[in-house]
């Protein structure tokens, strides 16, 4: 799919779409509760299907209304021999590894070449040294192992989706466990996330201290209720408002653990002065501070090297198409400068690069200088109704 757009102004009120990160741990948090579950206001992009597709392969029921999805626990977990279809979604991929490794036999987990390509050196390491079975090509995972209660070590400058995947497996496993992380500890956030979603099912499991999880024997219980609204998402609508723009975003948490919640304070330092900011516990914001900082006077942001591996690397690919129009970007040691720029469009029609993040990133750059892009499809990884929503607040985008 292109969207071309011509330069154009978005005025009225839009609710942000609900929080993809939250969807994820509500989802496998009501499988695990092994209680019937009632989840509202969830928004099916192709990444929380993709994890419904797994909860489903691992013998959970789940049935859809409206925006509502039901989650019937019972055989949770008892599926011979499951296919777990992962897509594009890293955090199914890193959230499932684990539980996996629960069951003592074998199990497939595949997905897109890129997302196969995306690193997962911390569990092959944990598979070595337990003797599990770690067999991985283009397109699949092969498991066969049993993960145990125990007290395990991680770095805390992996992805949080790894420590976040070790806490539901040793949460779903019922004893007492206990994972120290080893500083320095980046995206603490999601961890937090990890967390707040668990407790609302009666899961034991917190911060001992700063730097070490405890988890203890729980008494589950059944929750319904409403995802969150999503910062991460948010951020792509209110940099609109930054170039001239009026919408009024609703269904944001004012006291949301979500680390994208800094996206506010990052666009005002962005549109005041040439700030640098740090991304360690917000890579997901990269791409919109990068176009913001382009359109303003420009940043420097550190903590960059984790955009490398994400859908696309999204340093790479936000260079690319900034040259397109006339502008780019500045790499260093695990940092990157935005000058500021003036941008034009030259006839050259954009990339999406796969990345659902550059596509909305571009598209607010696209706002100002017209323009088109071409694989603004993946949006539906994370925000299937972006374009809809652009519509709806008097955006003048054609799609073909």
């Amino acid at each position: 799919m292109t969207a071309n757009f011509r330069p154009c102004k978005l005025r009225g009120a839009i609710n942000a779409p609900p929080s993809k990160s939250m969807a994820h741990r509500y989802l496998i948090g009501a499988a695990l509760s092994g209680q019937s579950c009632r989840l509202m206001g969830v928004d099916f992009s192709e990444d929380i299907l993709a994890s419904m597709d797994c909860l489903r392969a691992l013998g959970a029921e789940i049935s859809l209304d409206g925006d509502s999805v039901t989650v019937e626990p019972r055989a949770f977990m008892r599926a011979e021999a499951p296919i777990l279809e992962c897509r594009e979604s890293g955090s199914t991929l890193r959230f499932f590894i684990p539980l996996a490794l629960c069951l003592g036999r074998e199990v497939i987990l595949r997905g897109s070449k890129r997302l196969l390509e995306r690193p997962l050196s911390v569990y092959e390491e944990l598979c070595r040294e337990e003797g599990f079975v770690f067999g991985k090509d283009e397109r699949s995972i092969r498991l066969n192992g049993r993960l145990k209660n125990g007290n395990y070590r991680v770095r805390g400058d992996i992805s949080s989706q790894f420590i976040t995947g070790l806490i539901l497996a040793l949460v779903y496993l019922g004893g007492e466990s206990s994972i120290e992380i080893l500083p320095p500890f980046e995206s603490r956030s999601y961890i937090d996330l990890t967390l707040s979603a668990l407790q609302a099912f009666g899961a034991k499991v917190w911060f001992r201290d700063a730097l070490t999880i405890e988890v203890k024997p729980s008494a589950w219980s059944s929750y319904s209720g409403r995802i969150e609204g999503d910062y991460s998402n948010a951020a792509f609508l209110d940099a609109f408002n930054r170039l001239g723009s009026e919408i009024k975003i609703g269904n944001l948490k004012p006291d949301s653990l979500q680390g994208d919640r800094v996206f506010s304070d990052y666009f005002d330092q962005i549109c005041n002065g040439t700030p640098t900011l740090e991304l360690s516990d917000c890579p997901d914001l990269g791409p919109v501070l990068f176009a913001l900082a382009a359109l303003k006077n420009g940043a420097t942001f550190t903590g960059t090297d984790r955009l490398r591996a994400k859908e696309s690397d999204r340093g790479a690919a936000m260079h690319e198409e900034l040259r397109k129009l006339g502008g780019g970007l500045i790499f260093g040691s695990n940092t990157i400068t935005v000058p500021k720029q003036r941008l034009r469009y030259q006839g050259e029609l954009l990339n999406g690069h796969n990345d659902h993040r550059i596509v909305m990133a571009m598209s607010v750059i696209l706002s100002q200088t017209g323009g088109g892009i071409c694989g603004a499809d993946a949006v539906r990884k994370s925000y299937p109704g972006f374009f809809r929503d652009l519509k709806q607040l008097g955006a003048e985008v054609e799609l073909s």
